[in-house]
């Protein structure tokens, strides 16, 4: 059980601390998420490779928040504190479930060798998709900003 709730729980706790905002950083993670995502959308999804393009997709949505916080100043250790981030400063309770349910289903994946069903496992790349696209979204406007 995380002792973290809520973002400033994770500021004390220092799984995430302040630095100095990194663009150059956030643009290589940006670039290697989209990288990862055109080899992965040259693949078709079957029942033998579902679970493995939902992991690939939703490591290039840690990269795409782990910039958005470079660029606001922030390092996290954890992924329950990027979701705190979203909740919590970037006030989107929407998103914030969105990762959530797909870091459940990653967790239950890497951690407790889960398999997800094919037709979970395509949704769940789905809605790994949508939270990439918003996620782009604000790094498309942080972007222009700094």
């Amino acid at each position: 059980m995380s002792k973290e709730s809520r973002w400033e729980d994770c500021m004390e706790n220092f799984s995430s601390i302040s630095i100095s905002p990194d663009k150059a950083k956030a643009k290589s993670l940006i670039d290697t998420a989209l990288g990862r995502n055109q080899f992965l959308a040259g693949n078709e999804i079957i029942k033998s490779n579902a679970n493995y393009i939902f992991e690939g997709y939703y490591s290039s949505a840690l990269e795409l928040l782990h910039a958005i916080l470079l660029l606001h100043g922030y390092k996290v250790g954890n992924h329950i504190c990027l979701g705190y981030y979203l909740r919590d400063i970037l006030k989107n309770d929407k998103l914030y479930r969105r990762f959530d349910d797909c870091r459940f289903k990653r967790n239950s994946l890497i951690y407790y060798g889960k398999k997800m069903d094919f037709e979970i496992a395509k949704d769940a790349i789905e809605k790994c998709n949508h939270l990439m696209q918003e996620l782009t979204t604000i790094l498309n406007k942080e972007m222009k900003k700094n």
